[in-house]
Order: structure tokens, then sequence, then C-alpha cells
């Protein structure tokens, strides 16, 4: 009989480890959003450092579940919308859990977009629904980009972003950096009702569900294109852990700056509750280069958040529904309620934060069955989570949707 020959991938075609480092850094960009701008900044500018260890705490969950979601993908080959659908008993409940999750993404392009159109116009003076077209058109050629040339070039336009998002939102340390009190800020404190209510806004947004469906997409193409399916899975395991050590380390790395730089320069300043407000202060407080470079940060954030958002909304919709529709195509759906929110006149900034109270709703959602597929071994085989790693998931998930509970409670009973 003859023997059965196991396929192996030669050492010459197997990728160094850098190049299976990437969906993370794409994943990431979600953690630099104009929302997360928005929250930090106020969190600097109104209590200083007070909150800076609320981020932190933020980005070792983040870590956590990013690290499933990624994982799901590699061990599975399948999204986590996938792989939801085909576990749905119903089509009427495949289809219900398809209208929110699209609702969250709807959310998500809608805060990007405006974030991308505010940054446009503090550069440019662009009228904000020319600035929010433009956001939208950048975007689009981004995922043309993505479906013509395949998810590595994807990443590396991604991560190129990163890296000004990076610099934009730390330009402002060197100019004027921080004193040794910072460090006092890494001490878990809260000092009345209204840090608490701040502290469950900026955990609440941190992780975000469009971040946790996209993930596990863009591990599942960039490893299924590139043929390292070849590749032990192990080794693919540990890439990413690298590579989602690093993403979260840059993303933990500019939020912490923007409270930083908001405490050290802001504090006190009146009007800092709004992106514009926060960019005025700011090129009073260190000039005018600081400020452009801020603004410049922010207009990265819009175009490459925007991208990764609807990438994720069109997985969502794929997954769930079956149904595969160009993904710019959905790209030019999508970004009608933001441009008619800006055409409306309705303030940017109060648009962006409802949009993070609609991504509130979204959280359980992705973030419970996430940790339950895979802690199965029907599910993830021998890869299924270990026991600590569930219990640390559900501990995460179980603290992260009663924040998100509470934020959605209090901002509605107006406490």
């Amino acid at each position: 009989m003859p023997k059965t020959v196991e396929r192996v991938a030669s050492p010459l075609l197997r990728p160094r480890p850098i190049w299976l480092l990437g969906p993370a850094l794409v994943a990431g960009v979600a953690y630099l959003d104009p929302g997360n701008v928005a929250a930090n900044m106020t969190a600097g500018a109104r209590y200083g450092y007070l909150l800076l260890w609320v981020v932190v705490v933020g980005n070792l969950m983040a870590w956590l579940i990013q690290y499933l979601s990624a994982k799901l993908g590699i061990v599975t080959g399948k999204s986590l919308p996938q792989v939801l659908g085909e576990r749905f008993g119903s089509r009427v409940g495949r289809i219900a859990y398809w209208l929110q999750a699209e609702a969250v993404a709807m959310a998500t392009d809608v805060a990007e977009v405006i974030g991308g159109a505010v940054a446009l116009w503090l550069l440019f003076d662009i009228p904000l629904v020319a600035g929010g077209a433009i956001t939208g058109a950048f975007s689009m050629a981004l995922l043309w980009l993505q479906t013509r040339r395949g998810p590595k070039v994807f990443e590396i336009v991604i991560t190129g972003m990163l890296v000004v998002i990076a610099v934009g939102f730390t330009a402002g340390l060197f100019a004027g950096p921080p004193g040794a009190e910072a460090l006092g800020g890494l001490v878990p404190r809260f000092e009345g009702p209204d840090t608490v209510l701040l502290a469950a806004s900026i955990l609440g947004a941190t992780v975000m569900p469009h971040a946790i469906y996209a993930h596990s997409s863009l591990t599942r193409d960039r490893f299924r294109a590139t043929g390292a399916d070849a590749l032990p899975v192990p080794r693919l395991l540990r890439a990413t852990r690298w590579d989602v050590s690093i993403a979260l380390a840059i993303a933990g790395t500019v939020n912490v700056a923007i409270i930083v730089l908001a405490a050290a320069n802001l504090a006190g300043v009146e009007g800092t509750d709004s992106l514009e407000g926060a960019h005025a202060a700011i090129g009073a407080a260190l000039g005018a280069g600081v400020a452009t470079m801020f603004a410049i940060g922010l207009l990265a954030s819009g175009l490459a958040s925007t991208a990764v958002g609807a990438y994720a909304g069109s997985e969502i919709m794929q997954g769930l529904v079956r149904v595969r529709v160009p993904v710019t195509t959905r790209r030019l759906v999508t970004l009608v309620p933001a441009l008619a929110i800006l055409a409306l006149g309705v303030d940017p900034t109060l648009a962006l934060v409802l949009s993070q109270v609609v991504l509130s709703f979204g959280i359980p959602f992705a973030l419970v069955p996430l940790v339950w597929l895979t802690a199965r071994r029907a599910v993830m085989g021998e890869h299924a989570n270990r026991w600590w790693t569930t219990a640390l998931g559900a501990l995460f998930a179980a603290a992260l949707v009663t924040l998100n509970v509470l934020l959605l409670v209090l901002t509605f009973t107006g406490a």
C-alpha cells in the first residue's frame, strides 16, 4: 500500500516570524478611533491623571479578548460571524443577531466618518459633509485595495496609518512632557460618581464589538491567502501572541499619551469636551505645530478605523445571513447615515457619544459567544482554552458587560 505523505511546508517557503504579524495591527486601529480619543481627552482634561489606570486595565482586557478572536480564526479557518451563523437553529434567530451586529457596525461607521470629517475641517476648513464624503471615499479605496491586492497589502497600508496616528497623538508629549505626578494615575481610585461614570465610558468603549468580529476574519483571510495553513497551528498562535502584544502595546501607549497630554496641558480649560475644543486648547497651550499633528493623527484615525469597520460589517453580513455584498458597495450604503447626521447639523461630539452608547449594546453579543466558543473542544479541538483562560475571559466579559449596562443606565436616567 502506498504510504500517506504528510504535507509539510518547505523551510524555504516558510514565512519569517515577522511576516506572520499584521492582523492584530489592523484590528488594533479600533482602539485608536475618534471615540476613544474623545473619551481619553475628556478624562485627562477633567480629572488629570486620575483615570490613567483605567486605560491600562482596559488594555490588559483587550489583549486576551483580541487573542481569543484571532485564535478562533486560525484554528477553525472561520470568522466569529461564520461560526455563530452555523450554530443558530433558526433563520429568525440568525437574522435577529445579524440586525444587532449590523447596527453596531453602522454605529462604528458613524463615529469614524465623523472623526475624519472633523479632522478635515480642522486641517483644511472643509465643510463637515464634504469631509465625511472624502473620508468615505478614502475608506472605499482602502477596501478596494484589500480585495484586489490581498490582506497583506491592506495590513501594510493600515499599519503605516497606525504609525501616523501614534506620532500625531504623542507629539504633544515632547512639547509638554508630564511630571512625576503622572505615576500616581496608575493607582486605582475614584473621586466621586462622575469619575466612575467616565471610567465606565473608557472601559466600555475600549473593547469594540466590530474589532472582535474583524480580528477572527483577518487571521482567517491572512493565513489562508498566504498558504500559512501549511504551518503548524502552535507556531501561528505564538506569532499571533506577539502580534497582539505589539498592537495593544502601541494602542495602549497612545491612549495613555492622550490622557497624559490632556492632563498636563488642558486640565481646567473650558471647551475641551469636544474634539474641536481640544484641538484649539492644544494649539493655545503647545503651539500650532502640535495642534496640527493632533489633527493629522485624528484624520488618520478616522480614515483607517472606518475602513476596518466596513470590513467587519461586510464579514458580519456574509457570515450570519450568507449574503455576499461587495465590501465597497456596503461601504457606500453605510456611509449614508453618517453623512445624513452631518448634513442635519447634529453636534459631532454628541454623535460620537451616542454611537458609543449603541456600541455598548453590542458588547455582550460578541464577547460572551467568543469566550464560550474558544472554550469548547468541539470547536477548537486540542487548542481549546485552558480552564484559567476561560475563567479570566469570563471575568473580563462579565466586567465589561456590567460596565456597559451601568453606562447605559446612567446615560438614559441622567444619573
